[in-house]
């Protein structure tokens, strides 16, 4: 393993310490003129690394292509399925943005079944929900912000008070809110949280233990973005003493979702230093309910009173409802970068029911994978080449193989909204889930590149332009791997900097 890893780093630094002369890496145009060595070099290289003991067990997918030449510059098992992890989120943008366009809004509607009589309106509030990603802190700053603007419309509108209670209307994500093939074991983790047409933050909340001022005190909880969400069933989280042996050791908060009932609640257990706190972020279970909970929050700070319940069961019939105001999401170009840089696995859910929903009748995911699979093979894609099962990549039962992956980067390459899916991806050395990677190299800031990593599988699929100028297309996925991921990494790495190098191949 050592001798695996220390390869590695020094292939990385050969290839860097090739170009020390440029100084530090530029975003500018790179010049033409720069020199190139033959590809055998790099083939050599590639073939000696994947090729290392520690990798015997592994199964590794490679190819490199010069779109504008018409050339494979290097090729292994091109043609053979690799589990993609998130790199099936490259498959998921792509389709979105060919068949919702840039500029698509996911919207929102409210309506009523009753009129506004002085100031109370005589009926329920029904929100109609068409699974928008974007009511989150990491579209807003403060996923309560969009809510709070809907309660504002309400208020100017007149109404004071709700007689009724506040429904979810309609059900356009009809099926289950998790993905085919998900483990159940990470069900109460962020990554693996459900989505459904009303989704509020992301599918999580964060829940601070604030210790108590006294050794064995009670200590108190506080959840956020929504005050009211989560709700919080037991509490067994114990203040202790600095002179507590569990002291030495960093806060310890364990919990479980208790799923009984239409509102989960989650129990709480643990140990918090004195004058300390430890935060934890968990799943949603029920993510209409979530936002309607979270809704109904900021309609009490905006001082308008529910008198009936929250109910996330749809609505029977939403015809002959009065509209009253719909919210509108940020265009798909703008949610794009909050899918692909974070790899949010959430967002791609959701764009994987939508374009079911938008161009084949039913918001499945069964009816957004025939999408996928359709725009597939529009772009030539071999049939065998993919087995598409979920949007994000959790599914252990997704499989592509690199040059479906590649298939899709050169659709894109050319599709009018390139800069768009370019620009959402990680940039090496800059930010994403590649900001820490290749930094000091010529791959900073030259490789835009998507990860992905499940148990036994680690994906690196993008973009890399050479010294010369030229952009080439790559997808580098491992499987069935025993080693860390950073020796992975490592030799991903070590591809790029040689490829963005003056001494790249020719």
């Amino acid at each position: 393993m050592r001798r695996l890893l220390l390869f590695a780093a020094a292939c990385a630094a050969t290839f860097a310490a090739g170009c020390a002369t440029r100084g530090k890496p530029s975003r500018s145009a790179p010049s033409r003129s720069a020199p190139s060595l033959d590809r055998a070099a790099f083939a050599r290289a590639v073939d000696s690394m994947v090729a290392q003991p520690a990798f015997r067990n592994a199964h590794w997918g490679i190819v490199i292509v010069d779109p504008q030449r018409g050339d494979t510059l290097y090729s292994r098992n091109a043609g053979k399925l690799f589990m993609p992890a998130s790199n099936m989120k490259l498959l998921t943008g792509a389709t979105a943005l060919a068949q919702l366009g840039a500029d698509f809004r996911f919207r929102t509607d409210f309506a009523s079944n009753g009129s506004l009589v002085n100031g109370s309106l005589r009926g329920d509030l029904v929100v109609v929900g068409r699974g928008d990603p974007t009511m989150s802190d990491a579209a807003f700053g403060d996923a309560m912000k969009p809510l709070r603007a809907a309660a504002d419309s309400l208020w100017a509108r007149g109404v004071r008070e709700i007689a009724g209670a506040v429904v979810k209307g309609g059900d356009a994500f009809p099926d289950s809110t998790l993905g085919f093939g998900w483990a159940w074991d990470d069900l109460d983790y962020d990554y693996s949280a459900g989505v459904d047409e009303l989704f509020f933050n992301e599918g999580f909340a964060r829940v601070t233990v604030h210790a108590a001022r006294t050794v064995g005190g009670q200590a108190t909880v506080r959840t956020a973005p929504a005050r009211t969400v989560p709700q919080i069933g037991r509490v067994a989280v114990v203040t202790g003493g600095m002179m507590d042996p569990e002291a030495r050791q960093p806060n310890s908060i364990a919990w479980e979702t208790d799923i009984r009932g239409a509102r989960p609640s989650l129990n709480l257990s643990g140990f918090v230093k004195m004058r300390d706190s430890s935060t934890v972020t968990v799943a949603i279970r029920n993510p209409s309910q979530a936002w309607l909970e979270a809704f109904a929050e900021a309609l009490a700070d905006r001082g308008i009173v529910v008198r009936g319940n929250v109910i996330s069961t749809p609505a029977a019939d939403t015809a002959g409802l009065t509209h009253l105001f719909t919210l509108r999401s940020p265009p798909l170009r703008a949610i794009l970068p909050l899918l692909e840089k974070p790899s949010q696995n959430q967002i791609a859910e959701i764009f994987y029911r939508t374009l079911g929903l938008e161009k084949a009748g039913a918001g499945t995911p069964d009816s957004g994978r025939r999408v996928v699979e359709r725009q597939l093979a529009a772009w030539g894609a071999d049939t065998a080449g993919h087995a598409v099962r979920d949007g994000s990549g959790l599914s252990r039962h997704d499989y592509v193989t690199p040059e479906t992956v590649v298939r899709v980067l050169d659709a894109m390459r050319r599709h009018p909204d390139f800069t768009a899916f370019y620009g959402a991806l990680p940039i090496a050395g800059v930010d994403g889930t590649i900001g820490a990677r290749m930094k000091g190299t010529p791959a900073q800031g030259n490789v835009h590149a998507k990860t992905g990593t499940v148990d036994k599988a680690r994906s690196l699929s993008g973009y890399v332009t050479t010294a010369d100028g030229r952009m080439l297309l790559f997808s580098f996925l491992c499987n069935n791997f025993t080693v860390p991921n950073s020796a992975v990494e490592a030799v991903q790495d070590a591809m790029l900097v040689r490829l963005a190098s003056p001494l790249g191949p020719r």
